[in-house]
């Protein structure tokens, strides 16, 4: 399971330089695996759509509970990517 929003971007010049732009993406992703998969898999569905994808930060981890065993592992993380012109 993998969920996306998008974040916000703007335009930035500095005299006759173009600064790059990045704008931040939220993804929540599952698996059933861990959590590491679960950025694996929420990297790899961003990555899909997304282009120049600079480096991800993970703001929470989650997980849901059956009989006393994990049964889902879930991840809330923010993708950070550089805009074209």
């Amino acid at each position: 399971m993998v969920a996306l929003a998008a974040g916000m971007a703007s335009a930035v010049k500095f005299g006759e330089e173009i600064m790059a732009v990045a704008s931040v993406t939220k993804v929540t992703a599952a698996s059933s695996e861990g959590f590491d998969a679960a950025v694996r898999e929420g990297l790899a569905r961003a990555s899909r759509t997304l282009r120049n994808i600079t480096g991800l930060h993970v703001i929470e981890h989650k997980a849901s509970v059956e009989n006393g065993r994990i049964e889902e592992y879930r991840v809330t993380m923010e993708v950070t990517f550089i805009l074209e012109n």
